[in-house]
């Protein structure tokens, strides 16, 4: 045994002598070292060099480069670490800085830049599109012009440069008088903007150069981390879930990554993205579920496995301005986490629309965690699309989408939504079977709509495929529920349980409260209807989120029991039982804020005991 001891220790410590950190400053030189007193220029440069194990510490400063990592690490102990320096801002930019504008008429001014500052993708000649897009009508290329930070809206013509109205139906109309248009020959671009009451040359102005500020060409780059940075202003293209996903971060088809404790904004599509890998069949599955199923079996062929691909951690990111998506990912991001995220403001131009869109936008979120995240103002707050089996959502904080706060669709369970709040005026999208939902406060409509496609369900804790089916709808959970009514009924859509009343396959309820006016589920024997308004309030402070409710003591008299593997059983299609991604039973002991419920008698709702009356309550931590 100690002979075994003092060897393990000699590996340690051999790679422990072995690894290196790369310093790069904008004081540096890429022919330097890379050490603290001779560091490396670019990021690239440290990437280039870098093996298993080393570490890249980025100092203060712009850094206009996109990095393709050549490797990664080799374990998730010995991964290729890229880190912003302590204290320090560093920011990696897609955007180079355009300052020869000259007056063309009015408050436009035009710029001429050179094609060849764009490489091999001019992103004012190339336009967004791809599977499940639509343009509404209109030409938008993945380029963009920012004032100062701030990003224009593309027009179509020049005539709505020179005249610019609010555009309808989006969320920042002040804004959106901030216009821009572009045309290209073979070797020039000219882009007209609308400044208004700025002089160009006297602000910050950039526009989109570079398709990505880091991600890597090749496949199976894996065990990379990123950390601290401030990336923006991308040229991304629409990431459908049958093309390769080329985010503002993206991990490509890989296995391992932590991306955390960034700042990430102004994407023209997606912010971060955990696949698919690219192939000749991108975009040709004619929008259909049947293409979907191919790309599904092309990417069997391709690697999907939990050895292969998959289990990222995505951490403590704001992630904000994305017009696709804050968090996107087509099988990619099997075995992952995604925790602790702030993402809001996505698609606020409305300039287009796509099935694709959302603050999260996952197709297989096979046994992945997405726990504590704020989704806030994105259209669509969480979709989880196809294979969410073993999915376990949890403790997260929706309102102000005005598409729905949870949306699953076409999935077969089990996945597990629990302990979030969910405030938007539709708070659950219902399209799948096979899900529980347990300790949840929801403050919306709930739509019900049965799928005729034939979607797949999987062997239990991996991607191969198990069979095709239907989604009838029902066979879900309901437990320890708060549901509040009093919101604008949509069509197809009712406050509480009662969309569920027809649905095909069984349900199980019980234990909810119902409160001002919310639809009950007929066969439920243990409940509670209360005729008040809670008035759920909503304030953002400095510091954090708060909620404030009234909640009536009666509600803590219920006779609740603590929800567990054995209790919820097993869903139908795929006859499996709702556990964790490593096999263990699953408890719900813990409230949203972490609180140990009462395991004889727990609080209903997402807080356990929180007091009777007006109640103020913490719910997000800046």
């Amino acid at each position: 045994m100690k002979k075994l001891t003092l060897v393990f220790i000699a590996i340690i410590f051999c790679l422990t002598v072995s690894a290196k950190e790369y310093h790069v400053a904008k004081t540096g030189n890429d022919k330097n070292l890379g050490t603290t007193k001779s560091p490396l220029l670019t990021i690239q440069a440290a990437a280039n060099v870098a093996v298993s194990g080393d570490i890249i510490t980025v100092y203060k400063g712009v850094y206009r480069e996109r990095i393709n990592p050549p490797r990664g690490g080799e374990s998730d102990v010995n991964r290729i670490i890229y880190r912003a320096a302590k204290d320090e801002k560093v920011e990696i930019k897609g955007s180079e800085i355009i300052s020869n504008w000259t007056k063309f008429s009015g408050t436009v001014w035009k710029a001429t830049v050179y094609n060849t500052l764009f490489g091999d993708c001019n992103p004012y000649t190339e336009i967004v599109k791809g599977d499940w897009f639509n343009d509404l009508g209109r030409v938008h290329h993945i380029g963009e012009v920012y004032l100062n930070g701030k990003s224009f809206w593309e027009m179509a013509l020049l005539e709505k440069v020179l005249n610019p109205k609010p555009v309808a139906n989006n969320f920042d109309p002040e804004g959106s008088i901030y216009t821009w248009f572009c045309e290209s020959d073979e070797e020039f671009t000219y882009i007209y903007a609308n400044f208004h009451d700025n002089n160009p040359n006297d602000e910050l102005v950039e526009i989109n150069v570079r398709k990505s500020c880091f991600y890597p060409d090749s496949n199976n780059i894996n065990y990379i981390t990123i950390s601290g940075f401030f990336m923006s202003q991308a040229a991304t293209q629409w990431a459908p879930p049958t093309a390769e996903q080329i985010g503002l971060i993206g991990t490509n088809w890989s296995k391992g990554w932590i991306i955390e404790n960034n700042v990430i904004r102004n994407s023209k599509c997606s912010g971060i993205t955990l696949g698919k890998y690219g192939d000749k069949f991108d975009n040709t599955s004619e929008n259909s579920a049947e293409g979907y199923v191919e790309t599904i079996n092309r990417a069997l062929k391709n690697g999907w496995s939990k050895e292969n691909i998959g289990s990222h951690i995505i951490r403590n990111n704001t992630i904000y301005d994305c017009e696709q998506t804050g968090i996107c990912g087509s099988m990619g991001g099997v075995f992952s986490t995604i925790e602790h995220n702030n993402i809001y403001n996505i698609w606020v131009k409305r300039q287009w629309t796509g099935a694709e869109m959302g603050g999260i936008k996952i197709h297989a979120s096979i046994d992945m965690i997405i726990k504590d995240n704020r989704l806030v103002n994105c259209g669509r707050g969480l979709w989880l699309d196809w294979m969410a089996q073993g999915t376990r959502v949890t403790g997260n904080l929706f309102y102000n989408n005005s598409s729905d706060d949870l949306f699953v669709e076409v999935n077969h369970g089990p996945f597990l939504i629990e302990n979030n709040i969910l405030l938007s005026e539709l708070a659950i999208r219902d399209w799948s079977e096979g899900g529980a939902f347990v300790h949840n406060l929801i403050a919306g409509n709930i739509e019900l709509r049965p799928q005729n496609r034939e979607t797949p369900f999987q062997v239990l804790h991996t991607t191969e495929v198990a069979g095709l089916s239907i989604t009838k709808c029902g066979d879900d959970r309901y437990y320890n529920n708060i549901f509040v009514g009093g919101v604008k009924e949509i069509k197809g859509c009712k406050s509480g349980l009662g969309v569920y009343e027809n649905a095909e396959l069984p349900m199980f309820v019980d234990g909810n409260v119902y409160m001002n006016g919310a639809r009950k589920f007929i066969n439920e024997n243990n409940k509670m209807e209360l005729d008040y308004n809670p008035n759920i309030q909503i304030e953002e402070k400095e510091d954090g989120t708060y909620l404030s409710m009234n909640l009536e003591k009666a509600i803590f008299k219920m006779k609740n029991r603590t929800i567990t593997t054995e209790f919820l059983g097993k869903v139908k299609t795929p006859n499996l039982s709702y556990e964790n991604p490593d096999g263990t039973s699953i408890v719900i002991d813990k409230d949203f804020l972490a609180k140990t419920r009462n395991s004889k008698n727990p609080s209903v709702g997402p807080f356990e005991n929180p007091g009777a009356g007006e109640v103020e309550l913490k719910v997000w931590e800046k």
